[in-house]
Formats: structure tokens, C-alpha cells, sequence
């Protein structure tokens, strides 16, 4: 069964525009990598600054391949030579991971 990243990022108020803005501008990014099945970018809509980045993957060798490649090496980059790379606008990152153990979707789908 596939498994499930959800990063969790705390995002001061001044900030959202910021991140929401840097994940756009990476909008498809990973959508051909190896096993990747779906992504969502989750905003907070009350009594919290937690976004949730959602990702789904066909097994966990394929989100470490993610990692360890195409999201590494965007990380690392964004910044001309002699510039600064952006300051992050996220404060806090945590990581959850899932296994998929039962799933639905609509009739007909």
C-alpha cells in the first residue's frame, strides 16, 4: 500500500503569502517523479499557523529517492551566484509519516 508524507510547517501570519507563493512557483515539481501519486498544500483557515504539505507515495523507497534527488537539490539551489538564498518562511518543520491501510472514493470514480 502506498505511504503518506505530511510535512508540517508552522507559518507566522506574515509569512503565508511567502510560502504559498514558493510552493506555486515549484508547482509540478515532483508530479514526475517515480512513484509520486498526489500533493496537496493545506492552509490553515482558523485558530492556527500549521500549513500541511501532503504528499502520497507508491512506497517509501520512492519518497527517500524524492528526497535524496530532485527535492535535495531544490533546496539547495534558488540563488544566483553571490546572492543569499531566501530566508525560509515556514518558523518549524515536522514530518509525519503514514501508511495507507484502507482507502475510498466516490461511486464512479
Amino acid at each position: 500500500m502506498s505511504v503518506v508524507k505530511i510535512n508540517v510547517l508552522t507559518v507566522p501570519a506574515e509569512q503565508r503569502e511567502t510560502l504559498e507563493k514558493r510552493f506555486a512557483s515549484r508547482a509540478h515539481a515532483v508530479e514526475n517523479s517515480d512513484g509520486f501519486e498526489w500533493f496537496e498544500l493545506l492552509r490553515p483557515v482558523e485558530g492556527t499557523d500549521t500549513y500541511l504539505v501532503y504528499t502520497r507515495w507508491r512506497d517509501e523507497e520512492s519518497f527517500q529517492a524524492w528526497m535524496e534527488g530532485p527535492m535535495k537539490a531544490a533546496h539547495q539551489g534558488g540563488a544566483g551566484e553571490g546572492q543569499e538564498r531566501p530566508r525560509p518562511a515556514a518558523s518549524g518543520s515536522t514530518l509525519w509519516s503514514f501508511e495507507v491501510v484502507q482507502q475510498a472514493a466516490p461511486k464512479g470514480a
